[in-house]
């Protein structure tokens, strides 16, 4: 019996986290195309921070939840084997964006968080990916390259560019997950 649960363990261990909702990420990206309207296009002032911070703590919600729901109709529990790798390699660079987001605001820096947010989302989502079906990281290099974007692009970009990734990104490679594995 040892033997059949270390091998069920190994196994379990080594299989991909295909649980992320596809569906969750659709509902993310949506709330980012509210909170990039009712945010308005003027990066960096107080309802622009409180939309985009609205909808990120939404979403953190939104995409807990409906991957809780996923794996638990998926019979798998959440947080052992490719689940808990993948959550242990994406959070690192999620609090990192928080940390930097709240001192860049004490300094007054607000026009460089567009990019911070979607190099540093990209980079999770590239570490968990590790973890997960292909389509998670190849979402994750497309949120590094607009975080490139809007890092080197005028401030004036940082909205649209945070719609395109957050809205965008969510809804597309959402569907396609949604599609291929399973919801």
């Amino acid at each position: 019996m040892a033997d059949l649960r270390f091998i069920r363990e190994t196994m379990e261990s080594a299989s991909a986290f295909t649980t992320v909702s596809g569906w969750g990420l659709v509902v993310i990206g949506l709330a980012a195309l509210v909170a990039g309207v009712v945010g308005g296009a003027a990066v960096g002032s107080s309802r622009w921070l409180a939309a985009w911070l609205t909808a990120a703590v939404a979403s953190v919600a939104v995409g807990g939840v409906c991957t809780a729901i996923k794996t638990r109709s998926a019979g798998r529990p959440l947080l052992s084997g490719p689940g808990r790798k993948f959550a242990l390699a994406f959070a690192p660079s999620v609090l990192a964006g928080a940390v930097l987001t709240v001192a860049l605001v004490q300094a007054g820096a607000q026009s460089v968080l567009p990019g911070l947010w979607l190099s540093l989302y990209g980079a999770a989502m590239i570490a968990g990916g590790a973890f997960s079906v292909g389509v998670v990281p190849a979402m994750g290099m497309g949120f590094v390259a607009l975080g490139a974007t809007a890092a080197l692009a005028p401030a004036g970009w940082g909205n649209a560019l945070l719609m395109t990734g957050f809205g965008g990104l969510h809804m597309v490679f959402g569907f396609v997950i949604a599609r291929r594995h399973g919801g």
